[in-house]
């Protein structure tokens, strides 16, 4: 169906090696489009783009360096950025360090804003009224409730990439440039992995979603395919969550 159809469209997935991140990544390779996932490290990312079928581009966002090798290294105009990349904290609350607020805040917040930024010149190319070129921002349940665990940094800054895709949506607008946000729930990631390996922790995770399961890599790819679609083309500013129902 031409109404969900991301096919031919150029789309980058930061974090894209693993997780979330691979499984948007996988989900546009199956529906077509060409697409560039990066990583940290060289040797997972360029396994993960040959299993999928897609471009590597290992690249430290957290650097100047690192946002230029990716820029650079996309062919042509960008249809869709998916910002995915991120990392988590946990700690008790007389112990967690300033440095945890440092460290995610550069990686979950302002990297989000900088490879947005760098990327507008490719995606003001493929912007249209019809088809607006599409901004991605991965956020957290976490950032709109609070969460079980101590996880004071991660909960703030996913809260912070809500804010910023709101301002992001409502400057881009009328440039034709949608900005919105996913907020997963519990799905197979590195950041989960620690309950989630766990039988009996998993099925207690899973027991305290309403829809009885934890999320699946199509639940993922399906909420991404419809923002980068026709079908997704009339929003902007919105934060969805893909949760199962926690959040209600």
């Amino acid at each position: 169906m031409t109404l969900f159809s991301v096919e031919g469209k150029n789309v980058v997935v930061t974090g894209g090696s693993r997780g979330i991140g691979r499984m948007i990544a996988a989900g546009f390779v199956e529906a077509g489009a060409t697409v560039y996932i990066s990583a940290r490290k060289t040797a997972e990312v360029e396994k993960t783009a040959a299993e999928l079928g897609c471009s590597a581009v290992p690249a430290d966002l957290s650097t100047p360096e690192g946002l230029e090798r990716l820029v650079s290294a996309v062919d042509g105009p960008l249809h869709v950025l998916v910002n995915n990349a991120g990392a988590t904290w946990g700690a008790p609350l007389e112990e967690y360090p300033e440095s945890a607020f440092d460290k995610l805040w550069n990686i979950n917040v302002k990297g989000v804003f900088q490879l947005t930024q760098r990327f507008l010149p490719q995606l003001r190319q493929t912007a249209g009224a019809d088809d607006p070129a599409r901004v991605i921002n991965v956020g957290s349940i976490d950032g709109l409730r609070v969460p079980a665990l101590e996880s004071y940094a991660y909960s703030s800054t996913k809260s912070a990439v809500h804010m910023l895709t709101r301002h992001l949506a409502k400057r881009l607008a009328g440039e034709h440039i949608t900005v919105n946000a996913i907020a997963p729930g519990p799905f197979d990631s590195k950041m989960m992995a620690f309950a989630l390996d766990d039988p009996a922790t998993r099925a207690s995770i899973a027991a305290s979603v309403p829809l009885g399961r934890i999320g699946r890599p199509e639940d993922m790819a399906g909420a991404a395919i419809f923002l980068a679609s026709r079908a997704g083309a009339y929003l902007t500013g919105a934060v969805i969550p893909v949760d199962g129902g926690i959040s209600c």
